[in-house]
């Protein structure tokens, strides 16, 4: 038997008022006439507190969307989960803000796509960065916890001092720089976003020497590109092994990119229970343990550290889910890799359009969905 999983994220809508360029959505989003209902996700929150979950990951899209968040908040409580809302803001004011903390919500995570007010409006592809700064104003004087979280790429890097200096002042507990990490959208604009070797290695030396200053008074997480790193990170902790994520239309996938790997069955939460698919899901148990290894993974002293690193980026990059994250320095395919870095870093001051809707659409103009959504499966370095 499994080990129960340690979190619930529960994408309610894929319905979004932002449109970011590094959204990490799918490409082919769920309608809101697919979303599942009110009472299965209660019902969901109840078999996953009954599974021994601890936590529920409140996200989308833009969870706020839901006309009924506050009863989903109120029956995750209830169920005992310790209830995490991930949000862009937008939709949230200060009524609703006292509607969802008297419900039970316990956590609000915060996402900013810059301190610059027009850098950021222009990657949210909307007016909104005013908003957000007073919310977490809000925020702070409630019985709630804050984490703020600023994505950051090539355009913003120069600007994580001014960063920081905006969480100290808007005194939250946790404050989270996270690169952009390349899947959906982000990957097909990875050219614009991907930052430098020198950005990547001063901001390491500006988060460690904030992170010596605050100590005991803020804690800041750096996640880093995983392009640069040697070997891969552990994504979600393990395909199958801590987490388990639903998306609106309640298809149970290991991680949020999942759905991207042909020939994987996704088990829905309408025909089956959670702590069914958990164990006997055939997509859950695609990845799990080591048989499914190639080499190297497979005689790697760091096989039980990184379980062969991302299948999502396997798929993305080398073409096989099952092929040794090319990420890592000892996979046959990290030339593919080396060859994406090298045309960042001999080309570094090349730009993207205009405006962050002309981005997107260049990509697909049939498109109108994205989410400034900030994804816990991100590599954290301390």
């Amino acid at each position: 038997m499994n080990p129960a999983p340690l979190a619930l994220i529960a994408e309610l809508t894929h319905r979004c008022p932002l449109h970011c360029v590094y959204c990490s959505n799918p490409v082919e989003l769920q309608a809101r006439e697919n979303e599942l209902d009110t009472p299965t996700w209660l019902r969901v929150f109840r078999e996953a507190a009954a599974m021994g979950v601890l936590q529920v990951d409140l996200s989308g899209g833009e969870p706020l969307a839901r006309a009924d968040l506050e009863q989903l908040v109120a029956g995750a409580r209830i169920a005992k989960l310790y209830v995490n809302l991930i949000t862009s803001g937008i939709g949230l004011n200060e009524t609703r803000l006292d509607a969802l903390v008297h419900a039970g919500l316990d956590h609000l995570q915060l996402s900013l796509q810059d301190v610059d007010e027009t850098a950021a409006d222009e990657i949210a592809g909307t007016r909104a960065h005013a908003h957000k700064l007073a919310l977490a104003r809000m925020v702070r004087s409630r019985n709630v916890a804050l984490t703020l979280n600023i994505v950051v790429h090539r355009k913003n890097l120069g600007r994580l001092d001014e960063m920081i200096a905006l969480a100290e002042e808007l005194s939250v507990q946790r404050l989270e720089i996270a690169n952009v990490q390349y899947y959906g959208w982000a990957l097909a604009n990875r050219e614009a976003l991907l930052p430098t070797r020198d950005q990547l290695q001063q901001s390491i030396k500006t988060v460690k020497a904030a992170q010596e200053r605050l100590k005991g008074r803020m804690r800041i997480n750096f996640v880093v590109p995983d392009y640069y790193a040697t070997f891969p990170k552990a994504c979600m902790g393990g395909w199958g092994r801590k987490m388990i994520l639903l998306d609106p239309a309640g298809r149970a996938l290991p991680c949020h990119s999942a759905g991207i790997i042909p020939g994987l069955q996704f088990d829905n939460v309408r025909e089956h229970p959670l702590a069914w698919i958990w164990e006997h899901s055939a997509a859950f148990r695609e990845f799990r343990g080591e048989e499914w290894m190639p080499e190297p993974c497979r005689s790697c002293d760091r096989r039980t550290q990184d379980f062969g690193g991302c299948r999502c980026q396997a798929l993305l990059i080398a073409g096989d889910a099952k092929a040794t994250d090319p990420v890592c320095s000892l996979a046959p395919t990290r030339p593919l890799i080396d060859a994406a870095l090298q045309r960042i870093n001999s080309n570094p001051e090349s730009e993207p359009p205009a405006t962050t809707r002309e981005f997107l659409y260049r990509i697909n103009p049939a498109s109108s969905a994205a989410t400034s959504k900030p994804k816990d499966s991100f590599q954290q370095v301390s």
